[in-house]
């Protein structure tokens, strides 16, 4: 799809007066060449290298680049094969397991987890877990798990799982989308045994019942795909070779679990296919990714802003920040280098943290992301003839206007104490803006590892607290 043909998402810095209190658009500029220079380099030689199937010199290794064209490679896959196309399988499998099971635990830990979350809150209705299988459109209910191994909440959804008054599917099934690309991370395989024992129990000790309502999302070998194997799992997804978990919400690592919700899951390829039109031929300053690097670099080379406030004007995008932060501290934080992400919630946080935005140390940068139009129509307040709270002067006044005047005062206050801000522009909280959003992320991550002179891909240092965990279990 052209880019012309969607509403593109916006990122500013001019109205942010960075010239007085941050950097000069001068800064920004000199800069576009070499920016310029990365993006061919991570758009079209290192995706040209993964691809060829070359030697892959040891400086660049690991070379996760398959992330880059993924949403093109799955769409024009499933227009070549509707039904035998990976997309296509995903789309029969979330239908076949939408009439037989009104409950999904998803279970993941990190980019195993963090996109579909976050795809769910953006998405689905606010409460969606707590409507009726009607108004929910017959989609099941999503639980995350094995993204912790916490005793007391695992035993808690199961109490959940298996009560009969907490179902409305006929046969009282739920289902388990297990994600893990070696099945070596300990939270999902602990969690993955245990829940598919309580839905063997719920399926009256029926094992091959309970393997037809398990979908693995796995690589090309190891322990999960054994597993899958052995258990008789009807279908089973791969973790694209080449894309690392941090980069994956757009491989069936979030695609599974997000048509399973009934989420547009085209719609949301299309935007990052309409983002990667953009970063390819755009020059820098009307290129989302290249200037959100230049400013975010900058900040932090000339001006010591190394926390980076991802502002959230709307509670649907949390998760979104959420899975920002692991993006941006898995992928840069490394030789002790790298800045620290930090998700806001406005108005939420304004309560909290905003004194410390406002007047405390001057080493953030704070990028709102803004929503331009809300998917529900607008809540007014009306008249009430008690107005011992003095509303009845906003009468006819509605919420997203009360939220833009929040979102305008906070930048003015912020600067008019010289702390620099910077403005994402959602068209909408849809799947095609969405796209667009992650796919923006992932790519400026990587182009600024590589203007700092960090590989973003592999994360080595979360490695090691793993084998810490399994040695201090007696299992190294």
């Amino acid at each position: 799809m052209p880019a012309t043909a969607m509403r593109i998402l916006k990122y500013d810095w001019s109205g942010s007066q960075l010239e007085t209190t941050g950097i000069s658009k001068s800064q920004v500029a000199a800069l576009a060449g070499q920016l310029e220079s990365i993006r061919d380099q991570v758009a079209r030689d290192e995706l040209e290298l993964f691809h060829s199937g070359g030697k892959i010199p040891a400086a660049q290794q690991p070379l996760d680049a398959a992330f880059v064209d993924l949403p093109e490679r799955i769409l024009a896959s499933y227009e070549a094969d509707r039904t035998g196309s990976e997309l296509g399988r995903i789309l029969a499998v979330a239908h076949r397991l939408k009439d037989e099971v009104d409950s999904v635990v998803v279970l993941g830990i990190g980019g195993s987890y963090m996109g579909a979350r976050a795809l769910m809150e953006a998405c689905c209705h606010p409460y969606h877990n707590l409507l009726s299988r009607s108004d929910r459109g017959g989609q099941p209910r999503v639980f995350f798990e094995g993204n912790n191994v916490d005793n007391d909440a695992a035993q808690g959804l199961i109490d959940l799982l298996s009560s009969p008054s907490n179902t409305e599917s006929p046969a009282g099934h739920w289902g388990i989308v297990v994600i893990s690309k070696s099945g070596e991370t300990l939270e999902t395989a602990a969690s993955f045994r245990i829940f598919f024992d309580a839905l063997v129990a719920n399926c009256g000790g029926d094992e091959k019942r309970a393997a037809e309502l398990t979908v693995p999302v796995t690589g090309r070998q190891g322990k999960l795909f054994e597993l899958s194997k052995a258990l008789g799992c009807s279908e089973t997804f791969r973790v694209p070779d080449g894309v690392g978990g941090r980069f994956s919400i757009l491989s069936p690592v979030g695609l599974v679990p997000a048509a399973l919700m009934g989420v547009d899951v085209i719609q949301l390829l299309r935007g990052a296919v309409t983002m990667n039109e953009l970063f390819r031929t755009a020059p820098y300053d009307d290129n989302p990714a290249l200037a959100y690097v230049a400013v975010s670099h900058l900040m932090e080379k000339h001006r010591g802003a190394n926390l980076r406030l991802l502002s959230v004007w709307a509670k649907s995008l949390e998760a979104v920040g959420l899975w920002y932060d692991q993006l941006l501290a898995e992928s840069l934080g490394k030789d002790e280098r790298g800045a620290t992400p930090l998700t806001v919630l406005n108005t939420r946080d304004l309560h909290s943290r905003a004194q410390q935005h406002q007047e405390g140390a001057r080493d953030k940068l704070i990028t709102n992301v803004i929503v331009e139009q809300w998917r529900r129509d607008p809540i007014e307040l009306h008249t009430n003839d008690q107005d011992q709270d003095g509303l009845n002067r906003l009468v006819g006044t509605a919420l997203p206007e009360i939220m833009s005047a929040a979102t305008n005062g906070t930048n003015r206050a912020y600067r008019d104490a010289g702390r620099c801000t910077a403005d994402i522009t959602l068209p909408a909280v849809d799947e095609s803006s969405l796209g667009q959003l992650f796919q923006m992320l992932m790519l400026a991550t990587v182009v600024e590892g590589r203007l700092i002179g960090i590989n973003p891909y592999g994360q080595p240092g979360v490695e090691a607290y793993k084998q810490h965990m399994k040695k201090n279990l007696g299992m190294d």
